[in-house]
């Protein structure tokens, strides 16, 4: 486990194992020097968010093999790259976030408000999602 930290503050949580997420391909949305995409937001992916990804050019849904990338399906958890969450949220399309396994590093592209508004997990203390 990396010592990154999630968008509350608090040990980042994996965020995917089927299919294995993350730049790394460790589960967790991990920030590295090597990730200049910045695979930082742990999305709930949609069949809205994975068509307007289609649409933008960057096809989830089909498998490449040869990055170990099996396609993505509805309901699927998955480090995305943060500027493309962003380009859904402002199409109105953004795919729910799991906040305890979006890395800080989101918080350089995407406000903090915005990943609340579409978040599905709920911390003990709800107190940081004011």
């Amino acid at each position: 486990m990396s010592d990154d930290l999630n968008v509350l503050g608090e040990p980042l949580e994996p965020c995917g194992t089927d299919p294995m997420t993350g730049f790394y391909r460790d589960g967790c949305c991990t920030a590295g020097p090597e990730d200049r995409g910045s695979h930082t937001v742990c999305a709930v992916v949609t069949t809205e968010f994975l068509e307007h990804q289609r649409k933008v050019g960057n096809d989830l849904s089909r498998p490449i093999p040869a990055y170990g990338f099996p396609g993505l399906v509805p309901g699927d958890r998955w480090c995305v790259v943060a500027v493309r969450w962003a380009q859904a949220y402002n199409d109105g399309v953004a795919a729910p976030v799991v906040l305890a396994a979006t890395n800080q590093r989101a918080l350089e592209i995407i406000p903090l408000e915005a990943l609340q508004r579409y978040a599905v997990d709920v911390p003990g203390d709800a107190s940081s999602l004011l």
